[in-house]
């Protein structure tokens, strides 16, 4: 392993790193440590589709402490992302 990659906790392999933390929290600094390049793409792509399908703004803090949660959950974690309900597409009320 070196400085380049990381042993991610995500996938378990020795995989290209984050070149910095996603966002200026603890949480991005977790993320950056224990979370490859790749899983992290894949992540975005999974957190596009739940702003999507929940119509979320990232940018109130109920929607955001939504996303962190799922980053827990499914990212740091290991969990699939399959607890979520779709039968609600579009219809949450924050």
């Amino acid at each position: 392993m070196s400085n380049e990659t990381i042993q991610c906790r995500r996938c378990g392999d020795d995989a290209p790193r984050l070149t910095k933390p996603p966002f200026r929290s603890e949480l991005g600094g977790r993320i950056e440590a224990e979370i490859c390049a790749d899983c992290w793409k894949d992540w975005l792509q999974h957190q596009t589709l739940l702003i999507n399908h929940y119509g979320l703004d990232p940018r109130e803090p109920k929607s955001r402490e939504f996303l962190y949660e799922q980053i827990e959950q499914v990212l740091l974690q290991g969990g699939d992302g399959k607890g979520i309900d779709t039968s609600k597409k579009g219809e949450i009320e924050w």
